[in-house]
């Protein structure tokens, strides 16, 4: 099994959301983070005030899914968040040892 975790901009959470379930993906975890990479963050005028904003606001989706489906949603994943610009995101794929379903006490790849 494999755990991808993606950072992506906000408004491209739905769509992203929509393509995944189209290729097969039952279930995510999604959280609103805030970070920083090349763009390193922006200047702001609030108020008539010019002020740096550090971190930029993302969303991180984590999908746990069997070996053979991690290329294909990958694939999804940076096509369908991709706009071109900086502060895209990043995706990471790492190896699963384990997974459980608590209701039912499925484990690993029938807990997915």
């Amino acid at each position: 099994m494999k755990l991808i975790i993606a950072t992506i901009k906000p408004f491209k959470l739905e769509e992203v959301r929509e393509a995944l379930t189209t290729v097969g993906v039952r279930g995510m975890m999604v959280s609103e983070i805030k970070g920083f990479g090349s763009q390193s963050g922006h200047t702001e005028i609030y108020r008539g005030a010019e002020y740096a904003v550090n971190f930029v606001p993302k969303v991180k989706l984590e999908i746990v899914v069997q070996d053979s489906m991690a290329e294909q949603v990958v694939s999804t994943i940076a096509t369908t968040a991709k706009t071109e610009k900086i502060g895209d995101g990043k995706i990471f794929v790492l190896d699963v040892e384990s997974a459980l379903r608590v209701r039912t006490g499925e484990t690993n790849d029938d807990a997915l």
